[in-house]
């Protein structure tokens, strides 16, 4: 008995070591490299030693500042945006006498699966100076001459989370819809019968329901959000004048771009690392169950 529970763990490390080797080969092993090259200097394999000086240039830096104040304006938009359209559109979508649901459900999701370059290139176009937005715009008198939404500060981000709102909506629509299928249908029975009309019942009973799934989605659009890169790289490349420019951009241009330095870089990685698990814990805090 002894020999086959020794035989049966055997083959079960087995199983186990080549994936846990792969996982700590080429995730924990760069995680902790990095570490160690945020406190070094220079480029390629001639580093040295600066302690906390690139910790200590964050805080000076203005590049930094405006990659920073981008990306958190962006959270701050956009993630409430998506997660409430999100929901709104789950609810719709989970109607019972709603005709056509496949292939609604198939259209919100579908920007998801597109192709990031083509869905670039069509906001490009969409809202390019002689773009249809323009014309449409113009055709119906609600404006004199075409917006350069791209070449302006202001406008190129509201470009940025329409586009990222666009992508990503139907992603979160999934998660929610999900949830609310394996909500028992006399829940509302009952609220009907006490006189509570579909927004109250949206509000009180579908949206403390989804309380789990709601923090998950919004730890996840958190995190993908600080860690934005795509979207701003294919349709403004962080212009006009760095107004768009996200953390994960100034990453990619310290270490590409610009003369590289790869400590400072890996220093500006793990300000996302810490801002993604600070607002996390808080987002656990205020939105986990009270024990």
């Amino acid at each position: 008995m002894g020999s086959k529970s020794t035989k049966s763990t055997f083959m079960g490390w087995q199983f186990v070591l080549l994936p846990s080797a792969i996982i700590v080969l080429f995730s924990f092993y760069p995680m902790i490299q990095s570490l160690i090259l945020s406190f070094q200097s220079g480029k390629g394999n001639v580093t040295s030693f600066i302690g906390l000086n690139n910790y200590a240039r964050l805080f000076s830096d203005p590049m930094f500042k405006q990659a920073l104040f981008n990306t958190l304006l962006y959270l701050v938009v956009q993630v409430p945006i998506m997660l409430f359209l999100g929901l709104v559109i789950a609810y719709f979508l989970n109607m019972p006498k709603l005709r056509f649901k496949g292939f609604y459900r198939t259209a919100i999701f579908l920007p998801c699966v597109t192709s990031l370059v083509s869905y670039a290139v069509l906001f490009k176009s969409i809202f390019a100076v002689d773009g249809i937005l323009n014309k449409m715009l113009m055709s119906i008198h609600l404006i004199d001459g075409p917006i350069a939404w791209l070449m302006d500060p202001v406008w190129a981000r509201v470009v940025i989370i329409a586009a990222i709102t666009w992508r990503w909506t139907g992603y979160n629509m999934i998660f929610y819809l999900s949830a609310m299928q394996n909500i028992d249908p006399s829940v509302y029975e009952a609220a009907s019968i006490d006189g509570a009309s579909k927004t109250r019942q949206f509000f009180s009973i579908t949206v403390p329901m989804l309380k789990p799934i709601i923090l998950f989605t919004a730890i996840i659009s958190t995190n993908g959000t600080l860690q934005l890169f795509d979207e701003v790289v294919n349709i403004t490349n962080g212009g006009p004048g760095n107004a768009t420019m996200t953390i994960s951009q100034y990453i990619y241009n310290l270490s590409f771009v610009y003369t590289p330095n790869f400590g400072y870089a890996a220093t500006v990685s793990y300000a996302i690392v810490i801002m993604v698990a600070v607002l996390a814990f808080f987002q656990l805090k205020v939105g986990g169950e009270k024990k």
